[in-house]
């Protein structure tokens, strides 16, 4: 039987390298992949998934109002779904991916943040882990060697941000990894310093 997994890491993690070896991998056997990412993701393009070693691949550009069961059923030759950035995907788009699982028992690989930079809980990350049925975390480390889990936005002093919107598109120029420890560390020594 098919799977919702659910494999979701802090920045800098190696989610999107991992994604596109699953991909990979997938092919190498012959299989047709759906390689598929929220189209508010535009750091590379509007449909290139890239990752900080390089590894690159064309998906499909999935907007807000995209039905994903509407399209998989127009597909109907696909052996998986590999989705990138699923925390911005709708929890309408997370439930039509589990239909896609239950009705036409294809797996569906979704990788993805937990949440954003104030470590809150994106929309697409709360439904998954409501909803998957494999849940992985991908662990990478803050600076001091602890497991990272914040996602610590910064400008380009290096100083760490905690207002703005939930979601700006950034990489290792915008938000850095962190435990929880150091983050909020950074925060109080920033208060103090001003």
């Amino acid at each position: 039987m098919a799977k919702l997994y659910f494999k979701y890491g802090a920045m800098g993690s190696s989610k999107t390298a991992s994604a596109l070896i699953t991909k990979f991998n997938y092919e190498e056997r012959g299989m047709r992949v759906w390689l598929i990412k929220p189209s508010l993701d535009t750091r590379d393009g509007v449909g290139t998934i890239r990752s900080r070693i390089g590894l690159e691949a064309e998906g499909f550009a999935v907007w807000p109002q995209t039905d994903l069961l509407a399209e998989y059923t127009a597909r109907r030759d696909i052996h998986v779904i590999i989705a990138d950035e699923c925390q911005f995907f709708t929890s309408a788009q997370v439930d039509q991916l589990r239909r896609i699982v239950d009705q036409y028992d294809i797996p569906v690989l979704c990788f993805g943040l937990r949440t954003d930079f104030l470590t809150h809980m994106f929309e697409g990350s709360m439904r998954l882990f409501e909803v998957a049925d494999s849940i992985t975390e991908i662990k990478t480390i803050c600076a001091c060697g602890k497991k990272a889990i914040v996602n610590a936005r910064i400008d380009g002093s290096g100083k760490v941000l905690t207002d703005g919107g939930q979601i700006m598109i950034g990489g290792n120029d915008s938000y850095v990894a962190m435990c929880h420890s150091c983050w909020k560390k950074a925060i109080e020594q920033q208060s103090g310093a001003e």
